[in-house]
């Protein structure tokens, strides 16, 4: 059996081996954090949010120290009954072009670290109107 050419591959294979290997010292990418982990999402008032849970909402005010959220909540159902709930016009949350309402007479605090997926920006004029519910923007 001819062996004369195993050294020719063994040199191929340490040339791969040294090529593809990291140098210490060199910077290699890292993978990004898994969910929940590194730094929480920037959030601004204003802003439109889809939750962990999959809600929607408006931001009102951040209060940064405390790492919460001042919402009011985005609903697509109407209930006449309630005084403090806001029409939004279609497409302003969904794409498909359907009314939305802005539940402004029940904000709540949530934790900064519940905000996934930022929807959009409210529109100036909307802003003004919804701005000052549950203790304005900060």
């Amino acid at each position: 059996m001819d062996t004369s050419w195993w050294p020719a591959v063994l040199a191929a294979v340490a040339v791969a081996v040294v090529v593809l290997l990291p140098r210490r010292g060199t910077a290699v990418a890292a993978a990004p954090p898994p969910h929940g982990l590194g730094p929480p999402p920037r959030v601004r008032p204003g802003e439109l949010w889809c939750l962990a849970d999959g809600r929607t909402c408006l931001v009102l005010a951040v209060r940064a120290h405390r790492e919460r959220v001042r919402v009011a909540w985005i609903t697509g159902k109407y209930d006449d009954r309630r005084a403090g709930v806001i029409p939004l016009p279609p497409g302003v949350v969904a794409a498909h072009g359907r009314g939305a309402f802005l539940e402004a007479d029940r904000p709540e605090e949530v934790s900064l670290w519940e905000f996934r997926t930022l929807l959009g920006t409210l529109d100036p004029v909307w802003w003004d109107e919804a701005k000052g519910l549950g203790g304005g923007a900060r």
